[in-house]
């Protein structure tokens, strides 16, 4: 087996600026109101942007710490949030979770644009802290979209759980 180990650096192209603590934005539901600030050098790039209802914000988790990084196995803990106890989540490998503790602490997150006013994005959805470093947006279009997804029953299991909770569907789990 090849293993190869690569350095490389990235530079943000912008920041995250919400209004809420971090322990607002981690409580949230649907995530949060907030801003993408990009900055001026990389303005142009947001050419066009404003007739698409939903963007991909990849970002880098920053308060993340080293401890953070070396964490390979985790506990699904944003559901707690709905009552379920930390006892009765499954312990998964961090690839199976969305959990910020990563080798590699990038997020992935799906917002809805509001409208943008010049180099700034006003958005929903947002599941990120203030100061957070924006590496890139995409557009979310309808080739992204998939019909039919597939979880593990451990999974579908504490979604439906969850939901009967907050009576409705869960909109990201």
């Amino acid at each position: 087996m090849f293993k190869q180990m690569l350095s490389f650096e990235l530079k943000a192209i912008g920041v995250v600026r919400v209004e809420l603590s971090d322990e607002e934005v981690k409580k949230s539901v649907d995530g949060v109101y907030g801003l993408v600030e990009v900055y001026p050098e990389y303005s142009d790039g947001l050419k066009e942007i404003d007739g698409f209802s939903h963007l991909i914000i990849i970002a880098y988790l920053h308060k993340v710490n080293s401890e953070g990084r070396a964490v390979l196995k985790v506990k699904h803990r944003k559901w707690e949030k709905f009552g379920v106890s930390i006892d009765d989540l499954p312990e998964v490998g961090v690839f199976a979770s969305d959990s910020p503790a990563r080798p590699n602490p990038i997020a992935l997150s799906i917002v809805k644009l509001v409208k943008r006013e010049g180099r700034v994005l006003y958005v929903e959805g947002l599941d990120l802290f203030n100061g957070t470093p924006v590496l890139d947006i995409k557009p979310y279009t309808p080739s992204r979209c998939i019909s039919h997804v597939e979880v593990p029953l451990w999974y579908s299991e504490l979604s439906s759980r969850i939901e009967k909770v907050i009576g409705r569907k869960l909109m990201s789990s």
